[in-house]
């Protein structure tokens, strides 16, 4: 690896900037659902292959697929009509010394476990069709497994930055309040699928929230839209403590309503997830190894779901930079943000990247020769940890 690189980044820094935008998709999108099946089929694979041969084989499960079904919603029920379809794809070994691994089944029952655990209303054996493309992998990426140096799968690069805006903050933390137990007994006919879109207008802002109903919960008309108006009170009431942080928070919900047009004017699912009867879902699409899509800072489009976490640095970089940012970050007096860019070549290392890059921005009083040694130490301590972070991700 060459030189760490460590330089001084001349820009206003996210939480100054007159527009900020920043949004996350939440547990039942169907964006999420597919990111988080595929992470499940690749932990089940990665555990199954360790108990039969002490190590994770080549495997990526990035291409995952969710089409939606088609369904009925009314008020006070609704019926499944045609099944959701989640289509497996990509790679895996299923045949290593002479002993077969049942993919197929495997990742199958991955996805089915996180869907009941997960989405209240889906029963994974009545609403979900499997199909299972998944292929072996190219010898040539396959023997980089078998190498006692890990290879990179992909020449990849990966972005991770800190710290949180504040804006970032109370949509991540919305979102997970929004699917928390605490809310759904609070508000049971509201499903899982929410996605958040937060707008900062200098100090202003404006949060537009999107939630599923859940049909067969929906007493009437008159109690979806009452609903409605208790759950934005009950929001605001959640955000007081970041009201000092603002000049105004507005929080909007479903606001494609129409009171005039009925049932077609509700957002009203069968299953409390759009996927039902509506919107489609793909690995990569949805939120980025941090848990956002964050409009104001630089960003990875790499899909980090579903990719092996032994050597495809889609994966470990993807969550290894947002780490070494943090670490840097809390570390290191007088920065405000830390942007760290990473990039491998397939082949080498990973604990060798083609480039190690760390942006800064710094308090007034601060030049980069205080800091720099320090930041270098960090990076390259941790680099050397990269193999054990790996760990964690399992």
């Amino acid at each position: 690896m060459n030189k760490i690189s460590v330089e001084v980044l001349l820009q206003t820094p996210a939480e100054e900037q007159f527009i900020e935008l920043v949004e996350r998709k939440g547990l039942g999108h169907p964006d999420s659902i597919c990111d988080a099946i595929a992470d499940s089929a690749s932990l089940a694979l990665c555990h199954e292959y360790k108990k039969n041969f002490g190590k994770i084989l080549h495997h990526n499960l990035d291409k995952i697929m969710l089409v939606a079904g088609e369904s009925h919603a009314e008020i006070g029920g609704g019926a499944v009509a045609q099944p959701m379809r989640i289509i497996f794809g990509d790679r895996a070994t299923a045949n290593y010394l002479n002993k077969h691994i049942d993919v197929e089944n495997i990742v199958t029952n991955a996805a089915k476990v996180w869907l009941r655990r997960h989405l209240r209303f889906v029963n994974p054996d009545q609403h979900v069709i499997f199909q299972n493309e998944i292929k072996m992998g190219s010898p040539e990426l396959t023997e980089l497994f078998e190498r006692v140096t890990v290879g990179a799968n992909d020449t990849s690069a990966a972005v991770g930055f800190a710290p949180f805006s504040q804006t970032e903050k109370i949509v991540f933390t919305l979102e997970n309040y929004l699917n928390s137990q605490t809310f759904k007994l609070l508000f049971p006919e509201t499903g899982e699928d929410v996605k958040i879109m937060g707008l900062r207008r200098g100090r202003d802002l404006h949060l537009t929230v999107a939630i599923a109903f859940v049909s067969s919960l929906v007493l009437s008309h008159d109690f979806y839209f009452k609903r409605k108006k208790e759950i934005v009170s009950h929001l605001l009431q959640f955000l007081e403590p970041w009201q000092k942080q603002f000049e105004n928070i507005k929080l909007e919900i479903n606001t494609l309503d129409d009171p005039e047009r009925g049932e077609n004017g509700m957002y009203l699912t069968v299953l409390g997830i759009s996927a039902d009867g509506a919107d489609s879902g793909q690995v990569g699409r949805g939120n980025r190894a941090n848990g956002l899509i964050t409009l104001n800072r630089p960003q990875s489009i790499e899909a980090h779901s579903g990719k092996n976490p032994f050597n495809h640095v889609g994966k470990i970089y993807s969550y290894f930079a947002n780490h070494v940012a943090e670490k840097i970050y809390s570390e290191v007096k007088g920065v405000r943000e830390v942007y760290v860019h990473l990039c491998s070549q397939i082949g080498k290392p990973i604990d060798r990247p083609l480039i190690a890059s760390v942006k800064l921005l710094l308090m007034s009083e601060i030049v980069l020769d205080d800091v720099k040694e320090q930041v270098e130490k960090i990076f390259s301590v941790e680099l050397s940890k990269i193999l054990e972070f790996r760990e964690t991700l399992l």
